[in-house]
C-alpha cells in the first residue's frame, strides 16, 4: 500500500510550487490525515502537481469530496465501509486507505470481512482474494501507525 513518495524538490522544480491561495497544502492534507492517519502518496502527488498547475481544480476537487463524504445520511464508519466496498469490488488498492479509515471510524474486522463477502458476490473470487490481502495490509498499516504514535 505504501508507495514511495517522489522527491519533493524534483516535483517542485518540474511543476512549480504549490500555489493554492485558499488553503496551504498542510490544510488540504489535514482531512486525509484525520481520516486515515496519514497522507496517501497519490493524494500528496495530486496536491503537489495540481496545486502548482491548477490550484482552482484542487479547491473544486476538495469541495466535491467534502460534500460527498460529509453527508448527513451516513455516519463516518458507514461512509468508509461503503467506499471500501466499492473499491474492493473494483479491486483497487485504494481500498486499503478507506479500509484504514473505516477501522479508525470504528469498523470491526467482522464488518470489514462482511464487506469483502459482499464484493465477492458481485465480483467473484478475485474480490475475495484481494479483499483478504487488503485486510492484512490494513492491519499492517494499523501496526505502522501505532508504532509512530
Amino acid at each position: 500500500m505504501q508507495r514511495s513518495r517522489p522527491d519533493p524538490d524534483f516535483v517542485q522544480q518540474t511543476f512549480g510550487s504549490y500555489a493554492d491561495p485558499l488553503a496551504t497544502k498542510e490544510e488540504r492534507a489535514a482531512s486525509y490525515r484525520q481520516m486515515a492517519g496519514f497522507l496517501p502518496p497519490r493524494v500528496e502527488a495530486r496536491l503537489d502537481v495540481t496545486g502548482a498547475l491548477d490550484p482552482l481544480m484542487v479547491e473544486l476537487q476538495e469541495k466535491v469530496r467534502a460534500h460527498a463524504l460529509e453527508t448527513a445520511h451516513f455516519d463516518d464508519k458507514q461512509v468508509q465501509l461503503l467506499i471500501f466496498a466499492m473499491l474492493v469490488a473494483e479491486l483497487s488498492d485504494a481500498a486499503v486507505i478507506h479500509g484504514v479509515a473505516a477501522r479508525r471510524a470504528g469498523a470491526s474486522w467482522h464488518e470489514m470481512q462482511a464487506v469483502v463477502n459482499l464484493a465477492f458476490v458481485f465480483r467473484g473470487v478475485s474480490a475475495a482474494n484481494r479483499g483478504a490481502e487488503m485486510l492484512i495490509r490494513i492491519a499492517e498499516r494499523e501496526r505502522e501507525l501505532a508504532a509512530q504514535a
